[in-house]
């Protein structure tokens, strides 16, 4: 009984003394100035899920703002800023300004545009179907918004931006500007993947898209499997669904050896959220986004002039400081406390599973290591100036 007693506390000892280490071993990491601005509009509860991730990482690496102190996800970003208390439903919003760009673009090392898809009616105000498609209360890139990121690239400075920067509810004439400048062209298609397309065991497919499919159509809406979504900025709607269209049903990210060595990353993950599919121009295509259809989903993707194959990330190809994600990259859900653990990455395979529908492993097998690289990268560029 008492060696089992004494084997109880060595084991309790070293599961403490772990956790405390690793922390102790954060503290100590020096801290790494790095000015970086965040644009989050997407902010309908106090989680901030769509920028949580990023300031994860900047926290974990110790990254720090001008005052020498960490980044803070719940204060540290332009956008949509709901007020406390939440039942009030009042909120702010911290804007870019015109008159502040220059300035800004002066000061700053690094931009990342998180989310600009923005809060809508049916989000803020609990209680209401938020599947139907409802008032825009703020959100879009506007035409401040694009000036910065022009001033940002016209300095090469770090810019790294997501999907819905140009698509709605972003206006033409700043999407037109922003492709302009980044020489990227988005195809008017994005697409989300959904564990199940039957409205009725799945609340969360938007009603609107089963009604806009059926009118489309003239048929009504039978699907019952997992599968993909494709939905067009002229309300064109195309299903793929898995065993009817699809070989696998969730998309996959690939990226070729060279990219995986030089920002740590898998040959293939699966990527079970929101994309959208550009043309990259004469950008270098970092890793690619497949859809596995079959021979069915092939002339359905053929029919609607929709490609299998399209870029995920693509990186500016000269001075390499501009970064563009085709997809809702940034909004995962971490705990945010395993940030201060210096080597949580040795045991990330215990934080996801392998279930093709889980995003988790995308964040700490993909976003995390290539937003990692990307901003380790920079900093050193920086230091040797």
């Amino acid at each position: 009984m008492k060696k089992s007693f004494i084997l109880i506390i060595i084991i309790l000892i070293v599961i403490l003394f772990f956790p405390v280490l690793n922390i102790v071993k954060w503290g100590v990491q020096p801290k790494r100035p790095l000015d970086v601005l965040i644009l989050d509009k997407t902010v309908p509860s106090f989680d901030r899920y769509n920028h949580k991730s990023f300031h994860w990482i900047l926290t974990h690496n110790k990254y720090v703002k001008g005052n020498n102190r960490l980044y803070s996800y719940r204060k540290d970003y332009f956008g949509f800023v709901p007020l406390r208390p939440l039942r009030e439903k009042k909120w702010d919003t911290r804007r870019i300004r015109l008159a502040e760009i220059i300035e800004l673009a002066d000061s700053l090392d690094a931009l990342y545009y998180a989310d600009t898809y923005g809060v809508y009616f049916n989000d803020w105000y609990h209680g209401i179907n938020r599947s139907n498609r409802s008032r825009l209360i703020y959100g879009g890139l506007n035409n401040s918004d694009y000036l910065l990121l022009k001033e940002m690239k016209d300095r090469d400075k770090l810019v790294i931006a997501e999907y819905n920067i140009l698509s709605y509810p972003t206006a033409p004439l700043e999407r037109n500007k922003t492709e302009n400048i980044f020489d990227i062209h988005w195809t008017g298609w994005s697409g989300k993947y959904y564990k199940d397309l039957n409205p009725v065991t799945n609340p969360d497919i938007p009603k609107w898209i089963i009604k806009l499919y059926e009118k489309q159509y003239l048929e009504t809406w039978t699907f019952t499997n997992s599968g993909i979504i494709l939905i067009k900025n002229d309300n064109k709607v195309v299903v793929l669904e898995n065993e009817t269209h699809l070989d696998f049903d969730v998309p996959f990210i690939y990226s070729d050896k060279t990219v995986q060595e030089a920002y740590d990353l898998p040959y293939k993950v699966n990527y079970p959220f929101w994309f959208n599919i550009i043309e990259s121009g004469e950008n270098i295509v970092l890793s690619e986004f497949k859809i596995h259809a079959n021979y069915v989903g092939d002339s359905l993707l053929e029919a609607n002039l929709i490609p299998e194959v399209f870029p995920a990330v693509i990186m500016q190809p000269e001075k390499k400081h501009y970064f563009y994600f085709s997809g809702d990259f940034a909004n995962n859900i971490v705990n945010y406390s395993t940030a201060y653990f210096n080597d949580i990455e040795k045991v990330d395979k215990y934080l996801y599973n392998n279930e093709l529908s889980d995003k988790r492993k995308f964040y700490w097998k993909y976003y995390k290591p290539l937003v990692t690289n990307i901003l380790d990268n920079y900093y050193l560029e920086l230091k040797e100036e």
